[in-house]
């Protein structure tokens, strides 16, 4: 399996206490209704194809710059620096998500004008009664500015092609359905869980590794960092020969 979607999903398997905070609510919603238990499985599951959707088509978009970047000027720089974007990105929502640093906030914040304009659609399909209207809000809700997916999407970048992109964020998106789909069986218990500290510090600390090491891997050609294990190349602004 690709490693880019390897570290997409292992990233959504961890970050699913943060996203029992920022998905929770609509997801309790829909499992509080009065529809029968097996129609309320299904919204909880369509909204979840819906918003993996919209996590795929923002991927295919992220892969689509990363193709531009990496086709302006020195391919292997343009993808150098693409890593260490990505892996910035994970270190600083893991702090995040850890509550060690809230750095993260800026990035939801950048995206905010986006959410206002979206969020009254989503309030109208709320509560849900029909199938299409769960798959409508969960589509919706991918637009959630929301620091993890921001730093998936950061990954779904270096993969410099659309296909990979979105291959690549629907693996995150996959990632996050255990905690998701569990919140739908469980809501209430599964939130008080996700919402203790030292599960929000471990997964949060175990992000900020992952961007770590991958800031690593992207300074070790470069000689300023090398992995255990990792051959040293030195180059100077070219392709290692």
């Amino acid at each position: 399996m690709n490693a880019l979607v390897v570290a997409a999903l292992t990233m959504g398997l961890l970050g699913g206490a943060h996203c029992v905070v920022m998905c929770g609510g609509v997801v309790g919603a829909m499992c509080a209704g009065s529809a029968p238990p097996m129609r309320r499985a299904s919204h909880v599951l369509l909204y979840n194809v819906g918003r993996i959707a919209s996590y795929a088509i923002a991927g295919a978009i992220a892969g689509g710059v990363g193709a531009l970047a990496s086709s302006v000027g020195a391919v292997y720089g343009a993808q150098v620096a693409l890593r260490v974007i990505a892996g910035v990105l994970a270190l600083t929502v893991g702090l995040y998500v850890a509550g060690v640093w809230r750095g993260a906030r800026a990035l939801e914040r950048a995206a905010s004008p986006l959410w206002r304009r979206v969020e009254p659609l989503a309030k109208r399909l709320l509560p849900v009664e029909h199938p299409l209207a769960a798959l409508g809000l969960g589509a919706l809700w991918g637009c959630l500015p929301c620091g993890l997916v921001y730093a998936a999407l950061g990954i779904a970048v270096t993969s410099a092609t659309p296909s990979m992109g979105a291959l690549t964020m629907a693996a995150f998106g996959v990632g996050t359905l255990p905690t998701l789909v569990a919140m739908g069986a469980a809501a209430s218990a599964l939130a008080r869980v996700a919402r203790r500290p030292w599960v929000r510090r471990g997964a949060g600390l175990a992000l900020a590794l992952m961007g770590a090491v991958n800031l690593l891997a992207a300074a070790a050609p470069l000689g300023i960092a090398a992995l255990p294990g990792a051959p040293f190349v030195h180059h100077c602004c070219a392709v290692p020969r």
